[in-house]
């Protein structure tokens, strides 16, 4: 039989059909592709908006603060008086509970952005600059913890890194006598490269042993604490002369970060310090190799190690990173916010509400700033809404602790909005 049969024709004709086919139906179609960029480009940016990290952390911030109106209400007397006549009157309590609820949150406001009660303008305004203020440490480090965080590592060691990056800027301020030129930016760099050899310790355990980062810092943290609180019992070190107290000399006027507004607000230099830091972390992480090592190792240190990428020197250099930022956050209080001496409560808790700003920002440095303002706004305007309606400043470390709650549950968070998965 020959090997050009009839029946191999109909399979010729057909490829050179289709071909036609399909050149045709491009043609035909050509203003339907025009139109097809342009909604999927919508879809796409609606789908990216409806099941990003952004908006879950959004909407934990709002999931928190309505189970917080829910304990406000709870601890109303006003609005207990009213549920025990609910069923006779019933717009009773629903007043009450509105009054209990706007007032929290407006005294909120008033503490955290503006006074519209102040009698001058540097009233009014003064709440959004205690934000700031409170804004500053978290912001810092909470870029130290979030970079690691894009390494993969988990930087619990916030604590020990801020008592001994302040610890080490006091020192300088105190020992050292020299004009501010020399004095403020000696005392603040020393304080960061302390804080990060002290977090570099935890990257080479873990380069060179395998030790869980998690478990190093949380033991740093004890290790840290114990070292800076004997330093501030030794006169020889940093314990004010002829003091008892586990206390530092005051800061001198030269090792002292600058006032931003003038002497009547307590808002100083470190914000432009935790804003600067903020593009710095910006471009390392998008900018620069390092930056891409960082994110490689941490998407897979498997792969990365494969490429090429030194995994060891990458960890190792993150938290180093790390400790620096973190430590810069202890230069702040010390230098800044609380100059009367530096105490072995320095830190404030800072480090470990880093990790909640660290979260809620996502790991991005304007994220971060963003969430260092809102949980600045969070402590600034807390002391004024227990002041002024009486409502436990506890209620909003537990909006807080539900951000984090929520934040580790996006699924929970979907669901309960009905928002599509990125499988759906």
């Amino acid at each position: 039989m020959s090997e050009k049969g009839p029946e191999n024709e109909p399979a010729e004709t057909t490829e050179v059909t289709t071909d036609d086919r399909v050149g045709e139906g491009i043609k035909d179609s050509a203003s339907d592709a025009d139109r097809v960029p342009e909604a999927s480009r919508w879809h796409v940016a609606l789908r990216e908006i409806t099941t990003g990290n952004a908006l879950v952390a959004v909407l934990s911030v709002l999931l928190a603060m309505f189970f917080g109106s829910l304990m406000i209400l709870f601890t109303d007397e006003d609005v207990r008086y009213g549920l025990s006549y609910f069923f006779a009157r019933p717009s009773d309590t629903f007043y009450y509970a509105w009054e209990a609820i706007s007032g929290a949150y407006v005294s909120l406001w008033r503490g955290a952005v503006f006074n519209d009660l102040g009698g001058t303008f540097t009233q009014q305004i003064k709440p959004i600059t205690e934000t700031l203020k409170f804004a500053a440490p978290l912001t810092l480090a909470g870029l130290g913890i979030g970079l690691t965080f894009r390494a993969g590592l988990f930087n619990i060691g916030g604590r020990g890194q801020m008592l001994l990056g302040g610890a080490a800027a006091a020192f300088v301020a105190v020992k050292l006598d020299l004009p501010m030129i020399v004095h403020l930016p000696l005392a603040i760099l020393v304080g960061a490269l302390v804080a990060a050899l002290w977090g570099g310790i935890a990257g080479v355990l873990k380069a060179l042993t395998g030790a869980h980062e998690v478990i190093v810092t949380i033991m740093l943290n004890y290790v840290g604490y114990y070292l800076v609180f004997y330093a501030l019992t030794r006169e020889s070190l940093l314990q004010a002369p002829g003091s008892a107290n586990p206390k530092s000399a005051p800061m001198p006027e030269s090792a002292i970060l600058p006032d931003l507004l003038g002497p009547q607000f307590n808002l100083h230099a470190g914000f432009l310090l935790a804003v600067l830091a903020t593009f710095l972390v910006w471009w390392i992480l998008n900018r620069s190799s390092l930056g891409y090592r960082f994110r490689a190792v941490g998407e897979n240190p498997a792969a990365a190690k494969a490429a090429g990428i030194n995994v060891g020197v990458a960890y190792v250099s993150a938290f180093m990173i790390s400790g620096a930022l973190v430590g810069l956050a202890g230069v702040n209080q010390v230098l800044g916010s609380v100059t009367d001496g530096a105490t072995s409560g320095l830190d404030a808790a800072i480090g470990f509400d880093a990790i909640t700003v660290a979260l809620l920002g996502r790991s991005r440095p304007f994220g971060i700033l963003a969430a260092g303002i809102l949980f600045g706004a969070f402590k600034s305007g807390g002391f004024f809404m227990q002041a002024s309606e009486g409502i436990p400043v506890d209620i909003v470390l537990v909006v807080q602790s539900l951000i984090v709650l929520f934040l580790a549950a996006p699924p929970l968070v979907k669901a309960i909005f009905r928002l599509p998965t990125k499988e759906a």
